[in-house]
């Protein structure tokens, strides 16, 4: 067995931490297999997704540049959905949707995993049931093939790692990612996969997860099994075998954008794999109770390619989440439809169970909703609303989230609320904005906005009484420092002069001084608020940075930053000395819009578990900042690491005065 590729000995539990997600149970496994057992078997399904493929990439889009032949034949002989949507803008939280039929954010899967070591425990929890803990009752084998990208950590053994496809369950995980896959490697030795042996010389590595797919194909024909053929390609960098790059150099258009010779190989070897995986089928005799999805995990990151739509990846604009979906059975699936319902990656586990249980599926919440009656043509889809929500920062792009309800589509800056309402039946391209003229349509989709969020607690509230009660510091420095441990950082360095007195806390130093003023307090719960009053700036020009976060000593800190000179927001993590925050995503869209030298201007860290999130007030009230998550090594869910750290500001400049006038903190218990 080769070392990329590991079975699981045994079958786990039905569901493993369920209530962690509010799922209802599934049947015992005995029963299911026992129900199974009378009838025919179950059918197999096999989901290929496309990395970052564009909605009109395929020949059956309309694509006349690119070739996918194998695929545009699926589509004629099968079922073309033409508003498919993915769960996500952007690669690892539509995995995680792929894999439990939830919207990212209740699986804590908002955005990709960045490459260790960036502090963070972001990874799909074993705790979330996932296709195994579902399709494994009904005798099921499940599988990946290709890439995860749903483990936060890089290094060490690899079934150890946290949130990796063997702790999620899966039979079989082959050919998925050892490293961290950055701008991809698609030629042996691959970067990102050090120990997988190459089968043939000048190995591509999509005709590899073929090859290892028409060999899962054989070796489970006996039995019902769910694959997922997870590709790597068309991710950049783009990189195609020579011979097919060669041939769409020399197509006519191949100079014109968005036609791009590699990306059409790339593609064409894609389609390849397909035919291969059909012919594999037909050869075995399980076409007829095998169904097949090829779509793509996001929109394309190139906006000329995903015209007339909006926008592309990373963004909740149509052209970002818009994708393809085809959908193959012979004997089932009608040939020949195209079908114009909005659907998403969060069916994609429900429809599997449907059919593995031949429509009487034991009670179970997902987000998503079966497509079988679609697929056969025996019904119709009875939802009209579809979520979406992008919390971060991301080239140039700002949190946002979204919300299609009917033809229309809302979207929303988390920051600020600034609003965008279009009708996506009549304008697919969102060049219209009606939010001014439909007022009432505006309020409704709002609503419908507000209480997802709500109800998918992904922010935690901002500072206040109803949220957090529990008064615990309430500093106003007026009785001078006694109540605080003043460290220079680094250790040894320039220390100011600081005072507190009448309400304020003085520093002032004519030479580059950085002080934390640790409180006596330390957290007593995983969910607080900490508050700091700013005062005045240095205004030299120079650093005038002023912090409020947590701290144990100067070398081991969470402090959230702002920057007076430069209007800029951040975060630090100290750990043992060394800053970690290394890989977290960029805030520079934050540059210039944040002014706390504002009369009664406020910076808030808030916590809730292992993610933390800063809130700002400049005098209209707070707003949404960004989300930090330092879970990985700042564990603020254990009481001996809260007990270990004490609420606290921080000071930075060169030369100068800044002054503070107060640092509160509150808990919700």
């Amino acid at each position: 067995m080769p070392p990329t590729t590991f079975r699981r000995p045994s079958r786990r539990g039905v569901l493993r931490g369920a209530s962690a997600v509010g799922l209802t149970a599934v049947a015992a496994p005995a029963l299911a297999r026992s129900a199974t057992a009378a009838g025919p078997p179950p059918p197999n399904i096999i989901v290929v997704s496309v990395d970052d493929l564009g909605w009109r990439e395929f020949g059956a889009y309309g694509n006349t540049f690119n070739e996918t032949p194998h695929i545009d034949r699926l589509a004629r002989e099968g079922m073309r959905f033409t508003r498919a949507y993915s769960a996500a803008p952007i690669c690892s939280p539509t995995r995680a949707a792929l894999m439990t039929g939830l919207y990212p954010a209740r699986t804590g899967i908002t955005d990709f995993l960045r490459e260790a070591p960036a502090a963070s425990d972001k990874f799909l929890s074993p705790d979330v049931p996932t296709v195994p803990d579902f399709l494994g009752p009904y005798g099921y084998t499940t599988a990946l093939i290709g890439k995860w990208h749903l483990t936060e950590t890089y290094s060490g053994e690899y079934t150890e790692r946290p949130g990796n496809p063997y702790a999620h369950g899966l039979d079989e995980a082959i050919a998925s990612e050892r490293l961290y896959i950055a701008d991809g490697d698609y030629f042996h030795p691959y970067r990102f996969m050090p120990d997988l042996p190459a089968r043939t010389p000048g190995e591509y590595l999509t005709d590899r997860l073929a090859d290892e797919a028409v060999d899962f194909v054989a070796r489970h024909r006996d039995e019902p099994f769910f694959l997922h053929v997870s590709n790597y390609a068309v991710h950049t960098a783009l990189a195609a075998k020579p011979g097919l790059l060669a041939k769409y150099e020399a197509k006519p258009g191949a100079g014109d954008l968005p036609n791009r010779p590699a990306l059409a190989a790339m593609l064409e070897s894609v389609d390849q794999q397909v035919g291969r995986i059909v012919a594999a089928l037909d050869e075995h005799g399980l076409a007829g109770r095998t169904l097949i999805l090829v779509t793509s995990d996001n929109g394309s990151p190139y906006r000329d390619a995903t015209a007339p739509l909006r926008g592309g990846k990373s963004e909740l604009y149509e052209g970002g989440i818009r994708v393809p979906l085809v959908a193959y059975w012979p004997g089932r699936v009608p040939p020949g439809r195209t079908d114009d319902t909005p659907v998403s990656t969060i069916d994609v586990l429900p429809t599997a169970l449907d059919l593995a249980a031949g429509g009487r599926a034991p009670a179970a919440r997902f987000d998503g909703t079966s497509l079988a009656p679609l697929l056969t043509g025996r019904g119709r889809l009875h939802r009209d609303t579809l979520f979406w929500i992008y919390p971060h920062f991301n080239q140039n792009r700002h949190p946002h989230a979204a919300v299609r309800h009917g033809e229309f589509k809302l979207v929303r800056r988390l920051r600020g609320g600034a609003a965008e309402l279009y009708h996506v039946g009549r304008d697919p391209g969102e060049t219209d904005d009606l939010a001014g003229r439909h007022p009432a349509k505006l309020r409704q989709l709002t609503a419908l906005l507000d209480d997802h969020l709500a109800d998918v607690g992904l922010f935690p509230p901002p500072p206040g009484p109803g949220a957090y009660p529990v008064a615990e510091l309430d500093e106003r420095f007026d009785t001078g420092l006694d109540g605080f441990t003043v460290l220079p950082v680094p250790r040894g360095s320039h220390q100011g002069t600081a005072t507190a007195d009448d309400g304020r806390l003085t520093v002032t130093t004519q030479a580059p001084t950085h002080l934390l003023f640790l409180s006596g307090t330390a957290p007593r719960t995983d969910t607080f608020a900490l508050v700091l009053e700013t005062g005045t700036f240095a205004g030299t020009g120079g650093q005038d940075t002023v912090f409020v976060g947590l701290a144990k000593d100067a070398d081991n800190y969470l402090l959230f930053r702002h920057h007076n000179g430069l209007r800029r927001a951040g975060w630090d993590l100290r750990v043992d000395g060394r800053l970690i925050t290394v890989g977290q995503e960029p805030l520079d869209n934050l540059d210039g819009t944040v002014d706390l030298s504002r009369p009664g201007s406020r910076y808030a860290l808030v916590a809730r578990g292992r993610v933390t999130t800063a809130y700002v007030d400049q005098g209209a009230g707070w707003e949404f900042l960004f989300t930090a998550d330092a879970g990985g090594v700042l564990d603020l869910t254990d009481p001996e690491v809260r007990a270990a750290y004490r609420y606290t500001a921080s000071v930075r400049l060169d030369r100068g005065t800044i002054t503070l006038n107060g640092l509160r903190a509150a808990s919700r218990a």
